[in-house]
């Protein structure tokens, strides 16, 4: 007679669907090159590994038929856990683990499918395919939730679309990398005016105000103490005395003093006179001081207005970039424009591909940044921004493109950051411009429609269909394979 007895809940998280099934007795930690800070709770770096294949995930037919090496590891793992009757009750066994482990896979795609296995195409359902049968059998009526929870293939709460994944830049060309502590913190007040142009309004406005206000009470202070020392306040009113801070009665009328001292506004009832050297000498420091103050103030103030972050807000791009067949070349395009009359000088654009990948050696390279030619070597980078440019990356052997078809498409997880430099006409400021676009923004076999059309004495641009594209009759191949057909059909 057979029976079966329930695991304990840290051995059944040994058992996994990919059917490693590790001994209980002896648990130990796998090696990981991979530093602590690289592990997968750094879930937006992993989003940007590529995915698995969007297959079934061990499912195996409900069948009556004794269970073979051929079949889902998955449906063998119950029979570890199944006890003879041969044996005594109090000396229950499981069957050895050896015979249904599978070979010992490199260190380097062990790691691979640790980064892969959270985070699963989006074609995939992201239900638990596993036969339940098993696990009913020793956990009585659980719930479904709680057993894919229990073997690793639950949804995912970070399995979402790459429009709501984490950018590197946004579609707006904001950067979005937070920086970490910084121990070294006297940089920043060596470099005083950039940290200065670099604050929020409300910081530099209450910044701007504080400079100012602590100034004319510092002096007011000065101006009261020295008006104090030399007795000018018990003889404000004795026209026979020689006072040196004239009419200061106070600390309310030596602010107002140090107040039109500065800004020298100078109404008349309130001075410094000749009677000593000492409130000559406290006046010059504080015209000096103030004007210093004028001019980073009023600086930082004018460079901060003329900024010209606000310029890009007019210049725009696609929402989408398309694959398409350009002169027999299989090509990456995207749109940019230019909502002003006012053009941009100079204007150069390019492009970055934002990847993390692993090397042959385990090392992981979180948001590796590669170079995506836009023409640089045939000038076709440098624009006339006049009307809407439609921008070409040629994909050939030097593209990060080339083994990217259709089908690997919807597997890889990247980001494309496209940089618009140029100089404003009107302020003779550079100016710059980001967006960027996800696997998900990648439309193979589309073209944009023409949004320019003959008008009376001009050309007009319309702008309501700079956006929109139409689908093309192309095939599914890389740039790779359509090179590879073509070099056969030339040797036939």
């Amino acid at each position: 007679m057979s029976s079966t007895v329930t695991r304990s809940k840290d051995t059944l998280q040994n058992i996994q669907c990919n059917g490693h099934i590790q001994n209980p007795d002896r648990i130990e930690c796998r090696r990981n090159t991979i530093p602590s800070a690289q592990t997968l709770t750094d879930k937006h770096l992993q989003e940007y590994l590529p995915r698995a294949r969007p297959v079934s995930l061990c499912h195996t037919p409900n069948t009556d038929k004794e269970t073979t090496p051929s079949q889902s590891p998955c449906s063998q793992f119950p029979q570890a856990l199944t006890l003879t009757s041969q044996e005594p009750p109090q000396q229950h066994t499981i069957q050895p683990v050896e015979e249904i482990q599978k070979p010992q896979r490199s260190h380097r795609n062990r790691h691979l499918k640790r980064f892969n296995s959270r985070w699963q195409s989006r074609s995939s359902t992201g239900s638990c395919n596993i036969s339940v049968s098993a696990i009913e059998k020793l956990h009585g009526a659980k719930s479904h939730k709680k057993r894919c929870k229990l073997l690793g293939d639950e949804p995912s709460l970070h399995f979402v679309s790459s429009n709501q994944r984490q950018r590197y830049v946004t579609k707006d060309g904001k950067c979005r990398v937070n920086l970490g502590p910084i121990e070294d913190k006297s940089r920043f007040i060596s470099d005083i005016f950039t940290t200065l142009v670099d604050l929020r309004y409300r910081w530099f406005l209450l910044v701007f105000s504080m400079c100012y206000i602590l100034t004319w009470v510092a002096f007011g202070l000065i101006y009261f103490f020295g008006a104090w020392l030399r007795d000018d306040i018990s003889h404000v009113h004795d026209s026979q005395w020689q006072a040196c801070f004239q009419n200061v009665d106070g600390f309310l009328s030596a602010l107002l003093l140090s107040l039109e001292s500065q800004r020298t506004i100078g109404y008349g009832s309130r001075m410094v006179t000749a009677n000593c050297p000492e409130g000559s000498l406290i006046l010059m420091v504080q015209s000096i001081l103030g004007s210093i103050i004028d001019a980073l103030m009023v600086g930082c103030m004018f460079v901060k207005i003329s900024r010209p972050q606000q310029r890009a807000q007019t210049l725009i791009f696609s929402k989408h970039c398309v694959i398409c067949e350009r002169d027999e070349k299989l090509c990456l395009l995207f749109r940019i424009g230019d909502l002003r009359e006012s053009h941009m000088v100079d204007a150069k654009i390019r492009a970055k591909l934002i990847k993390s990948r692993q090397t042959k050696e385990g090392e992981f390279i979180p948001l590796e940044q590669s170079e995506i030619n836009l023409g640089y070597d045939t000038g076709g980078d440098r624009l006339l921004l006049v009307e809407p440019q439609t921008i070409t990356h040629v994909i050939n052997e030097s593209s990060p493109f080339w083994e990217v078809g259709a089908e690997r498409l919807t597997r890889e997880t990247f980001e494309i950051i496209v940089i618009l430099e140029g100089i404003v006409e009107a302020s003779g400021m550079t100016c710059q411009a980001r967006t960027s676009y996800t696997e998900d923004e990648l439309l193979w076999g589309h073209r944009f429609e023409s949004c320019i059309s003959l008008d009376l004495g001009a050309f007009r641009v319309d702008y309501s269909a700079f956006d929109k594209t139409f689908e093309v009759q192309m095939s599914s191949r890389s740039a790779k394979d359509r090179s590879t057909v073509k070099d056969q059909e030339a040797l036939l």
